[in-house]
């Protein structure tokens, strides 16, 4: 027999790469990878290292620029408009869907089930087979309300209008208006009754001090605003609180007056409390009592939508259940009218439970779902996907899992790769890292010491390549030979927040104690929902900061205050000149230090602006000096650098020194002072928050994963930091997932056995060493493990 000769590869087979040539974007420094395609890479890399600018803001940013550019020019009107990243060559991109880390939009009326069209499919199951039957899907939607119209409309050239009735049947609670709480306002919050409004009887935040907001009641004419608040008549007070929207001049200014509460309740309670400033929300928290709806119990649906039922179960019970057993429910519905859309929910459900989320319910609020869950939340849409080839961009997917958990979000990332899939993980954990067919790790550093490929290869190459990746891939932090005796204890008692059943424990105080247990078991219940407030306790949580392009660390932990004072006692002028968002700003690009030109459809350019050349101030504001330096050059030094400098000589600022041997102390020595803080990565927007709340005035500090987003390294850095913080007399309670934490622990209590309801019990309370030893829990396996025991 002769042999067929092997054909030439195919021209179209060719492209077995991502090619990465020159990419500058933020800190990176012309930086060249080639990335095998239908395989897992890695990036790892200390925080600030360029990870998320190479992965997220150059590859899956132009893959996705250039997919918008297949849309019409009229399409693309309707799109956000994205910038070209800094790059020379990008070749052989394909399609990325990105799943970050971002929490997913905090508004008070989306819920799990809301967010991954789950409840879409639930509300037409209830449509087709509820009975009584109350009407189309939209009848069991808590975002749609009822309407009802009648009317005389004329239709084209028409001489008699025709009378026309609308009704349309929506499942919204008119009571709470789908939200399923009602609030109250707290009058004696508001104001002072015994001041007039020109004395400043106003005590909400925004409407003090003679601006706008106060200007608007003091002169629209309804009252005297001389008179104190508590002499005015019944309609005089209706006017000041309840009047509605009406037109008027103050000041020469066309202007909306309306009464004080739906003023509030637009401006302020419409958002989500998460989402807050700090104070604002402590505003809020003072003078709004939540209280759950009388009509809907809760449930934020009408009663007519909870009349329907199937299996006697109605639509908010079936939100109300966990989603593995709501699994279980629909999976035992055998309708064969419905079977297609019975099939989709099945998998949807079931997706949820092999990510490991089977213990939210889908009434959650979305706001309330952590960094990890959101993004798994996420990644739901894309497992059962029929697309191939497809790049698929995840950001720390194992942020928020337990040991246990790890290795499941694995099998799955390994599933999408071989369903023919690029998959991208920027990510730290040892345990990922050893799964990728390619680790590319950057480095040396963070910020301007970082940008650069340090290794690009297989993991057993970067075990033996030298880099601080590979250094400390192998790190296994010891277990302590002693440990630190409680000074006291913060009592919890009967804890029965979310899944907690009923749970007492004692948490030690002076001594290093970590929370722990398999993701959903109920830890931030306990530590959040349950630790009584009146107990000085410092939270740390892991909501993002919120930052504009013109926000940095030195506006967002205060430090600029004591720099601008100085500045100006030394110069004899104002503090304002030395602003970039305030007088001292380039009257040309106002403080951007960009001029930004908008081209429509086209993505728009931004170029420095010539005037100030990106120092963000007027001229004559660089004239004036402190320590020899100008402002600009102030919030040009790095941390480590500026701390020296504001520490002794003529620039002594204690109050400025304090607050940069903080920022130091949690590791971000290396960044700027005037940094953009849109272009941190996750870690270091953590440890930023963490610096500012460590000079609050409290004995007792939460921490919510603080390791999240940091290094192998960076770790050690942090455990440093812990051990100082009890050194110095404070109690920590950390809630931790990381082995190199919980072997550094004084105390661990442990959570668990399981998640959701199988949940939210103590399992385990007492030393590492002795969790270990016993190995009872899921975590005391693997921590025996991760310590070699």
């Amino acid at each position: 027999m002769s042999k067929v000769p092997a054909p030439s590869q195919h021209a179209a087979d060719s492209h077995d790469l991502i090619r990465v040539h020159g990419a500058r974007e933020n800190n990176l420094k012309d930086v060249s990878v080639e990335l095998p395609k239908r395989r897992l890479t890695v990036f790892t890399g200390v925080s600030g290292s360029g990870k998320s600018s190479l992965v997220f803001d150059t590859i899956a940013a132009e893959s996705q620029r250039l997919i918008n550019e297949t849309y019409s020019a009229f399409v693309q009107g309707f799109m956000p408009t994205l910038a070209r990243p800094e790059v020379d060559v990008l070749d052989g991109l394909t399609t990325a869907i990105s799943v970050d880390q971002q929490r997913m939009g905090a508004d008070p009326r989306s819920t799990v089930g809301t967010a991954t069209d789950a409840n879409a499919m639930l509300r037409i199951l209830f449509s087709r087979l509820g009975k009584p039957y109350v009407g189309p899907p939209g009848a069991f939607a808590f975002n749609v309300p009822s309407v009802s119209a009648a009317g005389a409309i004329k239709v084209g050239g028409a001489k008699k209008a025709q009378k026309v009735t609308f009704n349309k049947v929506g499942g919204m609670c008119p009571r709470c208006e789908g939200r399923g709480a009602v609030s109250d306002l707290d009058l004696t919050q508001l104001y002072d009754d015994t001041k007039s409004i020109n004395d400043g009887a106003f005590t909400v935040p925004g409407y003090t001090g003679g601006g706008w907001n106060s200007r608007l009641y003091a002169e629209s004419g309804f009252f005297d605003p001389d008179k104190p608040i508590r002499k005015f008549t019944k309609k005089e007070l209706h006017d000041l609180l309840h009047h509605e929207p009406v037109r008027m001049k103050i000041a020469g200014i066309n202007m909306t007056y309306e009464g004080l509460i739906p003023r509030i309740q637009k401006s302020m309670l419409a958002k989500d409390k998460e989402a807050m400033q700090p104070h604002i929300r402590a505003f809020v928290e003072r003078a709004v009592t939540f209280t759950t709806c009388p009509d809907c119990d809760g449930t934020r649906l009408a009663e007519h939508a909870r009349q329907a039922r199937i299996k006697k179960l109605n639509i908010a019970d079936a939100c109300a259940m966990q989603i593995s057993d709501l699994a279980d429910w629909v999976r035992g519905l055998k309708e064969p009218s419905v079977a297609p859309l019975l099939t989709a929910l099945q998998q949807t459900l079931d997706s949820f439970t092999e990510i490991g989320l089977g213990y939210l319910s889908l009434d959650r609020p979305a706001g309330t779902l952590s960094g990890g869950e959101a993004q798994r939340v996420k990644m739901i849409r894309h497992l059962g996907s029929s697309l191939t080839d497809v790049t698929y961009v995840f950001d720390e997917p194992t942020i928020g899992l337990h040991p246990h958990d790890i290795q499941r979000m694995n099998e799955l990332l390994l599933r999408l790769r071989d369903k023919g899939n690029t998959v991208l993980v920027v990510e730290h954990k040892p345990e990922v890292i050893a799964i990728a067919d390619h680790v590319v790790d950057l480095g040396p550093g963070a910020g301007t010491g970082g940008g650069t490929v340090c290794y690009e290869g297989t993991v057993e190459g970067l075990r033996d390549s030298g880099t601080i990746t590979g250094r400390h891939l192998g790190d296994r932090a010891s277990l302590k030979d002693t440990v630190r005796k409680a000074t006291g204890t913060l009592e919890i008692r009967g804890a029965r927040t979310h899944n907690l059943q009923d749970v007492d424990v004692d948490l030690p105080l002076g001594v290093l104690c970590v929370v722990t247990g398999v993701a959903g078991s109920g830890k931030s219940s306990l530590v959040h929902g349950s630790i009584p407030g009146d107990a000085g306790v410092v939270a740390v949580d892991q909501s993002p900061i919120r930052g504009s392009r013109r926000s940095n660390p030195a506006t967002y932990t205060g430090l600029l205050d004591p720099i601008r004072s100085a500045f100006a006692k030394a110069n004899g002028v104002k503090p304002a000149l030395f602003s970039a968002n305030s007088e001292g700003a380039c009257p040309t690009c106002n403080g951007a230090g960009v001029v930004y030109t908008d081209l429509g459809m086209m993505a728009g350019v931004s170029s420095t602006c010539e005037d100030c050349e990106g120092k963000r101030f007027d001229a004559s504001v660089l004239e004036y000096r402190f320590g020899g330096r100008d402002i600009s050059e102030v919030l040009a030094m790095p941390v480590a650098e500026a701390e020296e400098f504001f520490a002794a000589g003529e620039a002594r600022t204690p109050a400025a020194h304090r607050i940069l041997t903080r920022l130091a102390d949690v590791g971000l020595g290396y960044l700027t002072l005037g940094q953009p803080l849109t272009t941190l990565s996750g870690g270091e927007r953590q440890r930023l928050k963490l610096a500012t709340h460590m000079g609050d005035k409290g004995g007792v500090y939460v921490l919510d994963e603080p390791t999240a987003g940091l290094h192998l390294a960076d770790v050690e850095q942090l455990l440093g930091l812990l051990d100082r913080l009890v050194d110095a007399g404070k109690s920590v309670i950390v809630v931790e997932h990381h082995q190199a934490v919980m072997a550094h622990a004084d105390w661990i209590v442990d959570l668990g056995p399981g998640a959701g309801h199988d949940g939210g019990r103590i399992v385990f309370e007492g030393t590492p060493a002795d969790l270990v030893a016993a190995r009872s829990t899921l975590t005391g396996q693997h921590l025996a493990a991760y310590v070699g025991k």
